[in-house]
């Protein structure tokens, strides 16, 4: 076996992407389970924001807005909504901050058209939930604070460094993928062929891929990628990949998160295990999972936000944020398919 290497960026495609849910207990109200979709319209204009991305200094009666684009509603990217919008209730005030929630409904486009209406209304900070909707609001404004939430790699997101010191900030939702393929030998030692399973429309997702191969073929285990373009073909992938395959790897993926049920009507009856990259898609499908807190992530990136608006910091220079991860485990799922976990793996609730 050779001696693991830490994780390091890659550059890849930018075309449409990302990521990836625990529950916390500081949880508030959010209107991340709302229906809104890209059509609607935004509301009242705030302050100008100054060219180098910071809000003006906040007055004891100022009211933020705040636009947030959320690529597709699933529980991973619902948490995090969650997260900030709490967040920056807790930090400014629940009668200080309005927020406009959009649902883009997994269209790039309507991420375009959501965040371009959030600068035309000249909101004080938008968050952009999933890569596609961060592209989309780079592209609409060098101005408004943009804050990213589950965001696997900024450097995948926009080849390299070159988005470091403008207006954009945020947190990721990175788990150590070193860990994700020694869980994977340490649970399922017997396993002999990996099918990875992710959307080739997302570049986050091919990065994660890319680096679990890398793992995998230092130990000597067999692995097939499985693509599809959307969820359209996710179903005949699976079955593909099931009747191959000894074990399925998922990563954190916009487009699989939300076919988890799919996944699990094919992969369970056939006896074959789903390990995942994200809570989310292991409580749907999965048997184990080396994961974030969704929430956490968001509430990370809304403090930042929060620091923006009152403190007057600017997006470029704070430092993306990450979150802790926690093993966690799909008891139904591992008790039908008889696999046993370590005990410092936590059943998801």
């Amino acid at each position: 076996m050779k001696i693991k290497k830490i994780l390091a960026a890659a550059a890849a495609s930018v075309l449409a992407a990302v990521s990836l849910t625990a529950c916390s207990e500081n949880g508030g109200s959010s209107t991340a389970n709302n229906s809104n979709t890209n059509t609607s319209s935004a509301e009242s204009t705030a302050d100008d924001n100054s060219a180098n991305g910071s809000a003006s200094t906040p007055a004891s009666d100022k009211v933020y807005n705040v636009g947030i684009c959320q690529l597709v509603q699933h529980d991973a990217l619902d948490k995090a909504t969650e997260g900030f919008e709490q967040a920056l209730i807790d930090k400014i005030g629940a009668d200080n901050v309005k927020f406009d929630f959009q649902n883009a409904n997994n269209e790039v486009t309507n991420c375009t058209t959501i965040t371009n209406k959030f600068v035309a209304a000249n909101y004080d900070l938008i968050m952009a939930n999933a890569t596609p909707a961060l592209m989309a609001a780079v592209s609409a404004t060098e101005t408004i604070p943009i804050v990213g939430t589950s965001i696997t790699s900024y450097d995948v997101a926009f080849d390299n460094a070159e988005w470091q010191g403008k207006n954009i900030t945020g947190a990721s939702d990175l788990a150590p993928i070193d860990q994700q393929e020694d869980m994977i030998k340490a649970i399922f030692p017997d396993a002999k062929k990996v099918g990875i399973l992710y959307c080739s429309s997302e570049p986050n997702s091919q990065y994660q891929a890319e680096q679990i191969e890398k793992y995998l073929e230092e130990d000597g285990i067999e692995y097939k990628e499985y693509t599809v373009a959307d969820s359209n073909e996710i179903q005949a992938q699976t079955q593909t990949a099931v009747g191959e395959c000894d074990l399925i790897y998922i990563p954190t993926d916009n487009t699989f998160a939300s076919a988890a049920e799919t996944i699990k009507n094919i992969a369970l009856p056939a006896k074959i295990p789903v390990v995942a990259a994200e809570e989310g898609i292991c409580k749907g499908c999965g048997t184990v999972t080396l994961t974030i807190s969704y929430y956490d992530m968001g509430y990370k990136a809304g403090e930042m936000a929060a620091d923006i608006l009152q403190n007057g910091k600017k997006a470029g220079d704070l430092e993306i944020g990450y979150s802790p991860v926690t093993k966690k485990y799909n008891k139904e799922i591992c008790d039908e398919l008889g696999v046993t976990v370590p005990d410092d793996y936590v059943a998801i609730e």
